[in-house]
C-alpha cells in the first residue's frame, strides 16, 4: 500500500505562516489562534501547507489505514481552506450563521476572516472537532455516510 504523502512534519506552523504573502499572514495567524483555543490542541504542519490540530488513526473496511489531523486549514492563495469534516452538510445551521463563505463536500473556503462571524466560526470548529472521528468510525464499521 502506498504511504500517505500528507504526514506531520517538523516545521513550525508559525514559521510557515511567516513565509506567506503579507496579505495572508494576519488571517492565518488569527485562524491558528482560534483553532488552537477551540480544540485545545497544539498545531502541527501536515505536509507542506496544511496546519492540523489533533490526530487519529483510521482504518476503512477495505483495510486501508492511515493517520490524519482531526481538523485543519491551509492558507491558500485564493482563500483560507478549512478541513473540518468529510460532510459539511451536517453543519447547515452553523454555516447559515457563518457569513460569506463557499464550500465543497468537506472543505470550507473563506476569503477573509472579516467576512465571517467569529462566534459562529468558533462554534463550527468546536462542533467539527468533537465529531471528527465519527466519519471514520462509521467507515470502519462498514457504514458509509
Amino acid at each position: 500500500m502506498a504511504e500517505a504523502k500528507t504526514r506531520p512534519t517538523g516545521q513550525e506552523p508559525v514559521d510557515f505562516i511567516h513565509q506567506l504573502p503579507e496579505n495572508r499572514q494576519a488571517d492565518a495567524l488569527k485562524l491558528l489562534e482560534i483553532m488552537a483555543e477551540e480544540t485545545g490542541e497544539k498545531s502541527v504542519m501536515w505536509g507542506g501547507s496544511i496546519i492540523g490540530f489533533g490526530h487519529f488513526r483510521y482504518r476503512y473496511a477495505s483495510g486501508h489505514s492511515g493517520e490524519t489531523a482531526k481538523i485543519g486549514f491551509s492558507p491558500r492563495k485564493q482563500a483560507l481552506t478549512l478541513y473540518l469534516s468529510y460532510d459539511l452538510g451536517a453543519y447547515e445551521n452553523e454555516l447559515a450563521a457563518l457569513g460569506k463563505h463557499s464550500r465543497g463536500k468537506g472543505c470550507l473556503y473563506i476569503k477573509q476572516l472579516r467576512d465571517v462571524d467569529e462566534g459562529a466560526l468558533r462554534h463550527l470548529i468546536r462542533q467539527a472537532y468533537s465529531a471528527s472521528g465519527d466519519y471514520f468510525d462509521a467507515r470502519e464499521a462498514g457504514n458509509e455516510r
